[in-house]
């Protein structure tokens, strides 16, 4: 088994390209495991009470055009 110690002493090795490839992949994983984790917690209704204010927002016109 790999420490995390080890792992930061060879992506400190890495070349610029295999750091940029590195980088990029964590990249990916994180936002997989955000959406994955987003998506649980919609099927689970945890955000329902944020969509009901923001809907109640906009039928009020509080909302701000970007």
């Amino acid at each position: 088994m790999t420490t995390v110690s080890e792992l930061q002493e060879a992506i400190l090795g890495l070349s610029e390209a295999d750091y940029s490839k590195l980088r990029r992949w964590l990249l990916d994983q994180d936002w997989e495991r955000w959406e994955r984790e987003f998506n649980e917690d919609v099927r689970a209704g945890k955000l329902d009470d944020l969509a009901a204010e923001a809907l109640e927002a906009k039928v009020r016109g509080d909302l701000k055009d970007l």
